[in-house]
Parts: structure tokens; C-alpha cells; sequence
């Protein structure tokens, strides 16, 4: 346990000073980030801003609180943005969170705060917090927040939002609930006492909000405390609305790049608990070194470093910094002391030049397996080094003593082992199943983790001077590619062998089977064995037992399976498959997943090899479907899985081609949001509805479009939405063909769906069009602009904000059903 704890320090502490462990093999600071680290050494104050989501967070002010007013700051985001929209691809709900959390971290990377999350899943939109707290285990939240303020013992906390209305989302308020809550729990040891063999109470100064000016909504006034924070840091070469745009720009997904600001601006906070600051955020807070017994004299020393501190030598500056490494390791042990010990030995490891790593020579390894490992290390300051001992995970001491002389390279070279028990690379809040708005991770010590700690980590003894270091490097993949140079991903730990299922979903009309490829994959060299599916009652398989045996890594086989229902399809429902593979007498029963995206490192994850399966009532009409890609969403691999031949159409097909081969055209989600052409597409898609054609635009934001007609007759976009995936659908006209046409629609359908009805429903819409369906939320008015439809010419078009791009790739059988007729409409 203290082993582990540890561990998790060095690595907050690493991220805390604009390094994460998995960014780069070695932290490197030039010689202004050494006189900026060097003047933070000298500040002892701390700010925690706390909101909902990825992409909530104030950048300039973080940027600002860490980089100027050089104070320990972080962001407690209560999620990691699972619940929202992508705007580069198709990834959704976890996996959307997994980019988002690695963009919080580029972000981080840049403004220079830290990163925290709590057991929190992003369900999607929420209105109020009462709905909010419905889905969340509030006291489950409140002990994660309070669990990061007694951990963090910020000076002041900032909310991002208010506890009310204003927040403009049932999140935003439930984290300035929160916060404000834990600002007095933390303090109060009868509140979460478990939590105190790992923290202890603490009572920040103040709480404040964050007060903002948000499109029509101005929530600042003259009489609120307010700081200029564009200021332009000379060290940096940047002023605070750059470092912002910079950072806030990393929220890619999201569709968040802004320009960079320059010159003054103020922030603007109102005081929640706590008394009201007057010149500083940190007013009555003593941020010197005087504040822990006995730094008075550590203080002295940092101040006289910083004043000889020579940018064209810093190595000049490694004897002062050994002095104060030995006067803070003298002072009694507590939260200051440890971190700003921490901070110390990045500045000596900065100033004497000292550069290491640890990479593997494959992506991939296996637990029990051996792996090829290389540790390397360069002295390039002028300061005397010497290589104590080499550790590598069940290889100790695997290099003898030697100087590491000045700017010569030193590579060791290992095989070993790989330990048995060493955990795959799945990060650790997915790693067992949740229910929905909650993730499940029994760790007290993870509660807070962006991500894993590196299981896998190469440990460096030095001797600088006449003290002792240690430096525990993250061992990672490291390869040249052709285009973009020398890349460093995550070292990925894998099961040995994998399926690949091409389909998350199989649609069942009828018992006719369907043929289920699956790619086993051997991670390691000499596996075999056998591979049966675990299928669910009412599902069987002729040929449910196969063998395989790959010789080398990297060998694949495609297995083909035949599954069919005992009977025939009476009634909708969902099932689930899982592909076992047995090896050495083990079952495993997972893929793997990689996300890969240029902004963030390489994503690796292993879910299980699973599959639903659908039987659905279900009748279609047509058979070819044009499809235009929008923001990224698999709905036409959805549509494939049911029979229909669609093609992603191009420019040449919409502009040039015979649309009329195809019986609809459907257009992916936010196409009109994110695709400069549709201005362009837009009148031929009008002539191919006007000419018989049947047209279905998916959902877009209002704001902004590329052009405003996006129907043959005038119709806008609002916000409104229904969250709530259970709410009550009412038919307008029950009578109206498309909820006859091929299926017959019944309340039925709108079971078993996922996160929400829909999103951004239409407003005054033209008499021209039929409103199919009216849906609201509890205690709201109903909403009727879900899904419009209008005859235009010979054809048909529908515009809908109901989520299918969620439903149909869930496997939600009504959503299906309701689609397709949709697309069959007469």
C-alpha cells in the first residue's frame, strides 16, 4: 500500500509540473522553465476549481493561477464527457470519454494545472439536478469531492457554476452543490471518516463562483472581487488568453478551437462560504515559506538560489538546490514539505541536465511473456553524476555502478520476464461493469487518477553530489515513423490472445442464420487453443466449437460461426453474446479496442468480445440507401446490418451522379454543422426529393450551419430536447401512413432506449410539414418539433432530432423499426 501510494505521487507530481508520465520519456525544461519552477518553489498556496465536465473549466484562469500566480491549481471535473457529442468520429459514451479525458490532459499539459476526476459518468444532457441526483449516487460524488479537497487541501476552491438555474445544465448545478457541500464535510472528521487513514480534514479559506458572461447571460457585476488575469508572462513568451486558446483548442472532440485573446481582461468571482477576498484570491493565506514550521530558513535558500540563478548555466545552480533538498527533508513530514521535496527534484534533475527513459521494443506485451527493455541516460550538465543501480520489473540491479560522464550517452539493454500478475492495459474505471451515471472502482487511492499508473516502470538510482535520487520512468513504446519522426506511445499490456468481432450488433427478423466472423489474434508467440461463443437461451450454433493455433505475435485467424434463433421472431428483445478463447487451460473473453486520433496518445483498451443480439419484428422497403457522413456516427453501418446496401456518398455522387438510384438519402448527424458542401449539395438533394426521392436529415446544433434552409419549407432549431430515454411518446396522428408503413409503430418501440428521446428539436416549423410526435420531460410542456415530415414534389422529406445515432448502434429494436419506415415513407 505505501509502495502504491507513492507511485501515484510521483506521477500527480510529474503531471503537476506540465509532464504527465505517458507524455513524454523524460521531462525537459529549458532554462526560463527552470527560473519559473524555481520561483514556484518559492509560493506555497493552492487553488481547486471545481465543475462537471471537460471543456467547463476557466484555461486562462487556470493558466493564470499556475503559471503566474505560480499557486498549486487543479480541476476537479466531476466526468469525463462521456455523455456529450464528437465531432472527429464515431466513438460514443465511454469511449467518447476516454478521448476527452486524454484532451483535458493536453489541455493541462499546456495551461499547467493538474487533472482529477471522481466515480461520476456523464449520462448526457440533464436538465436540473434533482434528475441529475436520480442517476448519481450524490453521496458517493460528495465523498469523491470531499476525498480531493482533503487530499489537494486547497487554499480556495472555485466553482465554475452556480447552484441554480443559471448553470444551464442539471450537472453544472449538481457540481456547485457539491463543492459547496464538501467545502464544509472535508473539515467535519465525523463526515467520511473511512477516508481518514489516507487524509486528513481540511478547511480551504474560501469557496467562490467563478462568475461569468455566457452569451445573453451576465452573471458579473462591478461589486464582485475581480482580477485582471491577460497578463503577459516574459518566461513564458505568451500572454494568459494565448496559454487559454492554446488549451482550450485541445478539446477537439468537442469542436471547441478559439482564437487566441491578448491584453487585459478581468475575472469576476462572488464569494459562497467563507469571507470575501479584497486584494487577492488568496487574501489572508501565507503562501511564504513561513507558513510550516521551520521553512523559514528554506525560504532564505530558495530566495538565494533564484537570486544567482544563472539562465546560461543552470547547472550552476544544482549545489544551492542539493542545500535546500536537505533543509526541506529536515522539516517534519506534511503536505508541503512532501510536494515541494518533489518540486525540488525535478529542478535538480532540470538543472544538472539529467535526461532518462525506458521503452520497450514492442507495442505490445504479455503478462508471463518475456519483453526486450532498454533504459537510457544522458548527463549533459556540468555537475557530477554517478549510476547507482538499475531496477526493471523482476530484473533488479541490472547495471553496475558507473559516472555518467558529461553528454555521453548511456543505453542498458534488458530481457525479462514480464510478472504474471501485471494487469492489462484497461483503464481502471472500465474495468468492471456499471450501471449507468456511476463507474464501480473499489481503490480508495484511484479516486481522483485521469488515468492508470504504469504498470510497468523502470527505476533509476542516482547519486548528484553527495545525495540520493531516485527516478521512476514509465517504460513505453518508442518507434520512428517516416512522416512524423520519433513517436512515444503508451506500452500496451495485453491478454494472449484476442477476438475481433466486425459487428457490435446482429439483427434478427426471422430464424434464418447469420454467419458471425470472428479474428482471434495472438498477442504472444505459440498459442493455441480452442474458441466457442457463450450464447444466450433461445440462440443456438451448429458449429459452436473451433480450434486455432497462431505460431508468432501479431498472427491472426477469421473463425466463422452460424447463429440462429430456436424460434421464430414474435416479440422484440436484446440478447448478448460473448466469444470465449481458451489457452494453457485459461479462458479470456476480451477484444481489443485502440482509439487513435494525432492530438492525443494512442488509446488502448480491452472490453469484452461481445455482441447483442436483436430480434426484431421488422419489414423494409427499398433496398439502396445513399448516406452523407456528418460529425461521425454509425448509423449506415446499422442500416447494413439489416439488409440495406447503402453507399457514403461523394461530391461526384451528389453532384455529378443519378441520386434517383438510390430509394433515400440520409444524412449523418450535424452534416450541416460540420460540412462546408452541403450549402452546395443542398439543391440537388432538393430535386432528388422533388423527383420521388425520400430524404432524412439527422439532428444538427443551430448554430452555426452552413446554410439556414435546410427543408423544402422553413423550419428553425432550438435547444430543446427530451432527456429523459423513458419518457412518454404520444402520436399527433395516429393515422398518418409512416407509423404503418412497413411496421406498424406502437408505444412498444419506444422501450429499452439509451440516454435520451432526442436533441436540438425543430421550432416554427411550416404548416407544410406533419409533427409526428409529441414527448416532454417530467414536469415539462410537450414539445411536438421531434420529427417533421413533408411531402415535396414527387418525394418525401424528413427532418429528426430523435437520437437514432445513439439507438440504432445500441441495438434498440423500436428504433429500427421507426427508422425504417421513416425511410419508407410514401
Amino acid at each position: 500500500m505505501i509502495i502504491r501510494r507513492y507511485t501515484a505521487l510521483i506521477i500527480i507530481l510529474l503531471s503537476a509540473w506540465g509532464f504527465p508520465a505517458m507524455a513524454q520519456p523524460s521531462p525537459v525544461w529549458n532554462a526560463a522553465d527552470i527560473k519559473l519552477q524555481l520561483k514556484k518553489l518559492d509560493t506555497l498556496g493552492s487553488v481547486l476549481y471545481i465543475a462537471a465536465h471537460p471543456d467547463d473549466e476557466n484555461t486562462r484562469l487556470l493558466g493564470y493561477l499556475a503559471k503566474e500566480k505560480l499557486y498549486r491549481t487543479g480541476y476537479l471535473s466531476l466526468t469525463r464527457g462521456d455523455g456529450g457529442q464528437n465531432l472527429i468520429g464515431n466513438e460514443q459514451a465511454e469511449l467518447l470519454g476516454l478521448i476527452r479525458t486524454q484532451e483535458l490532459l493536453a489541455a493541462r499539459r499546456i495551461d499547467g494545472a493538474e487533472q482529477f476526476f471522481t466515480h461520476a459518468q456523464d449520462f448526457g444532457f440533464s436538465k436540473n439536478p434533482q434528475e441529475t441526483f436520480t442517476i448519481w449516487d450524490k453521496e458517493k460524488i460528495l465523498a469523491d469531492v470531499v476525498y480531493m479537497i482533503r487530499k489537494f487541501q486547497p487554499d480556495v476552491i472555485i466553482c465554475r457554476f452556480p447552484a441554480d438555474s443559471r448553470a444551464g445544465h442539471g450537472h453544472h448545478t449538481a457540481s456547485a452543490m457539491l463543492a459547496e457541500e464538501a467545502y464544509t464535510a472535508a473539515a467535519d472528521p465525523n463526515r467520511f471518516p473511512e477516508q481518514l487513514s489516507l487524509v486528513k480534514p481540511w478547511q480551504a479559506k474560501r469557496i467562490l463562483w467563478n462568475t461569468f458572461n455566457f452569451g445573453s447571460i451576465n452573471t458579473t457585476s462591478d461589486d464582485q472581487f475581480k482580477m485582471d488575469v491577460g497578463s503577459f508572462n516574459p518566461l513564458l513568451g505568451k500572454g494568459f488568453g494565448e496559454i487559454a486558446a492554446e488549451s482550450r483548442s485541445q478539446h477537439k472532440s468537442q469542436g471547441f478551437g478559439v482564437p487566441a485573446s491578448r491584453g487585459s481582461v478581468a475575472e469576476y468571482f462572488l464569494t459562497i462560504k467563507g469571507n470575501t477576498p479584497k486584494h487577492s484570491l488568496l487574501d489572508d493565506v501565507n503562501t511564504s515559506w513561513s507558513r510550516i514550521p521551520g521553512g523559514n530558513k528554506v525560504g532564505a535558500l530558495v530566495d538565494a538560489a533564484l537570486a544567482a540563478y544563472n539562465m546560461e548555466d543552470p547547472s550552476a545552480s544544482v549545489p544551492a538546490l542539493l542545500e535546500i533538498r536537505r533543509a526541506i527533508q529536515a522539516l517534519p513530514d506534511g503536505y508541503w514539505r512532501n510536494l515541494k521535496l518533489k518540486e525540488t527534484e525535478q529542478l535538480i534533475y532540470a538543472c544538472a541536465g539529467i535526461w532518462a527513459e525506458a521503452y520497450s521494443a514492442t507495442p505490445t506485451v504479455v503478462p508471463g511473456y518475456n519483453m526486450e527493455a532498454t533504459v537510457q541516460l544522458i548527463n549533459r550538465g556540468n555537475v557530477k553524476v554517478t549510476l547507482e543501480q538499475v531496477d526493471l520489473p523482476g530484473k533488479p540491479n541490472i547495471a553496475g555502478k558507473q559516472e555518467l560522464a558529461y553528454n555521453k550517452f548511456t543505453s542498458i539493454s534488458q530481457s525479462l520476464a514480464i510478472p504474471a500478475g501485471t494487469p492489462e492495459s484497461q483503464p481502471y474505471w472500465l474495468a468492471a461493469a456499471h450501471p449507468v451515471g456511476m463507474y464501480v472502482f473499489s481503490d480508495p487511492l484511484l479516486v481522483g487518477n485521469p488515468e492508470n499508473v504504469p504498470a510497468l516502470q523502470a527505476t533509476i538510482r542516482l547519486r548528484i553530489g553527495d545525495q540520493d535520487f531516485t527516478i521512476s520512468r514509465p517504460l513505453q513504446y518508442k518507434y520512428t515513423d517516416p512522416v512524423k519522426g520519433e513517436i512515444y506511445q503508451p506500452l500496451v499490456i495485453a491478454p494472449p490472445v484476442v477476438a475481433d468481432l466486425s459487428n457490435q450488433v446482429y439483427i434478427f427478423t426471422d430464424t434464418k442464420s447469420q454467419a458471425v466472423p470472428v479474428k482471434i489474434k495472438a498477442m504472444a508467440d505459440n498459442v493455441k487453443g480452442t474458441v466457442h461463443l457463450r450464447l444466450p437461451t433461445g440462440f443456438t450454433s451448429a458449429n459452436n466449437n473451433a480450434t486455432y493455433a497462431l505460431a508468432q505475435k501479431g498472427d491472426e485467424v477469421e473463425l466463422r460461426f452460424n447463429i440462429n434463433p430456436v424460434k421464430g421472431i414474435t416479440d422484440n428483445h436484446v440478447d448478448t453474446f460473448t466469444v470465449v478463447m481458451e489457452n494453457n487451460g485459461k479462458e479470456y473473453t476480451q477484444s481489443m479496442q485502440q482509439i487513435r486520433y494525432d492530438h492525443i496518445p494512442l488509446i488502448t483498451l480491452f472490453p469484452a468480445a461481445q455482441a447483442r443480439l436483436v430480434s426484431v419484428n421488422l419489414k423494409h422497403n427499398g433496398n439502396r440507401l445513399g448516406y452523407i457522413p456528418g460529425a461521425g456516427d454509425m448509423v449506415a453501418a446499422s442500416l447494413r446490418q439489416v439488409g440495406y446496401d447503402v453507399t457514403e456518398l461523394s461530391e461526384k455522387d451528389i453532384m455529378n451522379g443519378n441520386l434517383q438510384q438510390y430509394d433515400a438519402i440520409i444524412s449523418g448527424v450535424r452534416a450541416y454543422n460540420v460540412n462546408a458542401r452541403m450549402k452546395y449539395w443542398q439543391p440537388k438533394l432538393m430535386e432528388y426529393v422533388k423527383n420521388g426521392g425520400k430524404l432524412v436529415i439527422q439532428y444538427n446544433v443551430n448554430d452555426p450551419l452552413v446554410i439556414n434552409d435546410l427543408g423544402p419549407y422553413p423550419f428553425g432549431l432550438s435547444r430543446n430536447r427530451v432527456t429523459d430515454e423513458n419518457a412518454p411518446v404520444n402520436f399527433i396522428n395516429p393515422k398518418n401512413p409512416v407509423f404503418h408503413y412497413p411496421n406498424e409503430i406502437t408505444d412498444t418501440d419506444f422501450n429499452g432506449w439509451v440516454q435520451e428521446r432526442g436533441l436540438y428539436y425543430t421550432v416554427n416549423a411550416d404548416k407544410a410539414y406533419d409533427k409526428l410526435f409529441t414527448m416532454n420531460d417530467k414536469g415539462e410542456s410537450p414539445l411536438d418539433g421531434s420529427t417533421l415530415l413533408a411531402h415535396y414534389g414527387k418525394g418525401c422529406y424528413v427532418y429528426t432530432g430523435i437520437s437514432f445515432f445513439r439507438q440504432l448502434p445500441a441495438g434498440v429494436p423500436g428504433a429500427y423499426r421507426l427508422f425504417v419506415n421513416l425511410i419508407s415513407v410514401k
